[in-house]
């Protein structure tokens, strides 16, 4: 699969900072195979006009998931006192613009109210407490959501059970209970187990299919794995690796989607960072068009850097997402448009003789030159200093990428 690198002085010549592009990001995931591109949000923010009126623009966001107002800390503060304001305004907005709701998340460890962590709970009564919670909020949303992120984050790094207060009082039933009871309150809408650090393969991810075949096993649906993909810039595994472990996920019967994906960069960023910010996003989210239908979306958590998350919890990180702070899109976007099989443009005048660009690539059998001169699908076509084959083999077409990338598609 060829890989594009975009060299640093591309970037210093200020060839990508404004980008532009023919269709935006959910349009070309629709284009791709897939259901959406999304974001996050959190309530907040939304009194920012400016950032709203970018998360309503549909071509780039054609779903987008409350970042913590469906948790359980804010939908039953209280036992048995429920509180759906703030998720409805996000659900609102989403019914709005018709894009699409991702509701997060059901289970998790964090954000629990005190009544939750420290009560004096039986197995018993730990379990109607879990199940009058989801059926609660489930029964409160539904019709509203494409996808429940019903059980989160419940492995360590080695793939064993986290130790939390359902664990530890009512066993690895808990989840198996918890996407029983989300699916009697809502039997149409897709129940996910979430995670990070998935993406890597190994333990944990072995773990995360165990938890599948665990529900399953239990006669109890579940309809997807979401994959996180929260990264350090340049330790995005391959997308030829990404690719394997959705099929791992895929082979037990289940959907895959990414769910919360940014990709941080230890400060100050520089052109060569950048650069290679955009290759990891192209290879995350060209890793689930590879998988389509199957891999059903790709969503980043939060669009830009002024609301990220990841300042406050990674200290001396930052930058993680395709849009700075200004709201002005970062060479990621076009590293998205990428991996999605869509054109970009920049909107820089340099010329291609500005630069010193160099590509790397890695073939695999699909992507080499055919005997004829032609290139294969998903090979290189164009681009600044390419000397391979212009033609495609059909039916597929040279797409201009960028300025020194085009690929066929």
């Amino acid at each position: 699969m060829v890989q594009l690198r975009l060299v640093a002085a591309a970037v210093a010549a200020g060839l990508l900072p404004t980008v532009t592009s023919a269709i935006g990001l959910h349009e070309a995931a629709l284009a791709a195979g897939l259901e959406y591109f999304g974001s996050a949000t959190d309530n907040g923010e939304l009194s920012d006009s400016a950032y709203l009126t970018q998360l309503d623009n549909t071509a780039d966001f054609g779903q987008i998931t409350p970042g913590n107002s469906q948790k359980w800390d804010s939908t039953e503060p209280s036992q048995g006192s429920f509180s759906f304001t703030n998720g409805d305004v996000i659900a609102d907005l989403a019914d709005s613009n018709g894009q699409y709701l991702r509701c997060h998340t059901l289970v998790w460890h964090n954000q629990l109210p005190s009544w939750v962590t420290s009560g004096s709970w039986t197995n018993a009564t730990l379990t109607a407490a879990l199940r009058n919670h989801i059926t609660n909020v489930v029964t409160h949303y539904k019709g509203r959501c494409i996808h429940w992120d019903v059980v989160n984050e419940a492995l360590n790094e080695d793939g064993t059970y986290r130790t939390n207060i359902f664990y530890t009082t009512i066993g690895e039933s808990y989840i198996p209970i918890a996407f029983a009871a989300a699916a009697a309150a809502d039997p149409d809408v897709k129940l996910y187990y979430n995670d990070y650090n998935l993406e890597y393969g190994g333990s944990k991810a072995a773990g995360a299919q165990r938890i599948v075949q665990l529900v399953q096993n239990a006669g109890v649906k579940i309809d997807g794995v979401g994959l996180q993909a929260h990264f350090e810039v340049g330790t995005v595994p391959s997308r030829s690796s990404l690719v394997s472990v959705l099929n791992g996920f895929i082979a037990l019967g289940v959907e895959v989607a990414y769910t919360e994906a940014d990709v941080r960069i230890q400060l100050p960023t520089s052109a060569t960072t950048l650069a290679q910010q955009a290759v990891d996003f192209g290879n995350l989210v060209g890793s689930c068009v590879d998988t389509a239908p199957d891999c059903v979306g790709f969503t980043i958590w939060d669009w830009t850097d002024k609301y990220s998350w990841v300042p406050s919890t990674f200290s001396g990180y930052g930058a993680a997402l395709p849009w700075d702070e200004n709201y002005v899109k970062k060479p990621a976007y076009n590293g998205l448009l990428a991996g999605l099989g869509a054109a970009t443009s920049s909107s820089a005048s340099a010329t291609a003789t500005s630069t010193t660009l160099t590509t790397t690539t890695t073939t695999s059998s699909s992507a080499t030159s055919t005997s004829t001169g032609t290139a294969a699908h998903w090979g290189q076509c164009g681009g600044n200093g390419w000397t391979g084959p212009t033609a495609c083999a059909s039916p597929w077409t040279c797409t201009v990428i960028n300025a020194w990338y085009s690929q066929c598609l």
